[in-house]
């Protein structure tokens, strides 16, 4: 157990300026962080310091740490090599319906609608997609609000549907737009 206090440790993607997670740092973690330059965090449940991927392989690198103006927090810029949650996200902070998603492709409950989906393949997810979004222009065109959004919705739903049957996440979709707000 450290007696060291813990800071709370916000890490963001240096180029997209996402939030990746939030973890805690003692002292010991932060000199690790900072002379090794991948994130290190203390671990409240095993009460122990730990490396951010050494079991995944998902290692943050640091390119900058700045401490808040009481000292009693960390931002941390850095690079991923992977997925950083340990759902397979890219961000701990996943939109819930994604993270939902990948819940329930891992529980494997094979009558699951989002199991026997992600089973079929690209083929028929992507074919849903086209469905729904069909249905997305016929309530725009005539329908009420409320039947515009129901078809939005599921079409949504598949479209997050068919970028996990591609093994794509959200966030790649979001960086695209940013890029492109940037250009």
């Amino acid at each position: 157990m450290t007696d060291q206090p813990l800071r709370a440790a916000i890490v963001q993607e240096e180029h997209t300026g996402r939030i990746l997670m939030l973890g805690w740092m003692d002292e010991e973690a932060l000199a690790l962080t900072s002379s090794t330059g991948e994130v290190h965090f203390f671990s409240r449940s095993r009460q122990s310091l730990w490396k951010k991927g050494e079991t995944s392989g998902n290692i943050l690198h640091v390119t900058s740490i700045e401490l808040d103006c009481d000292e009693d927090a960390v931002l941390v810029q850095a690079h991923a090599d992977g997925p950083t949650c340990h759902d397979g996200s890219t961000s701990c902070f996943t939109p819930w319906l994604w993270r939902r998603i990948l819940q329930r492709e891992s529980a494997g409950d094979p009558s699951s609608y989002v199991v026997r989906q992600l089973g079929a393949g690209i083929g028929p997810n992507a074919q849903k997609v086209g469905e729904e979004a069909t249905e997305v222009v016929v309530a725009a065109m005539g329908e009420s609000d409320e039947r515009l959004v129901s078809e939005a919705a599921d079409l949504w739903f598949h479209l997050l549907l068919l970028l996990r049957a591609r093994g794509l996440d959200p966030a790649a979709v979001d960086d695209e737009l940013r890029r492109r707000v940037r250009d």
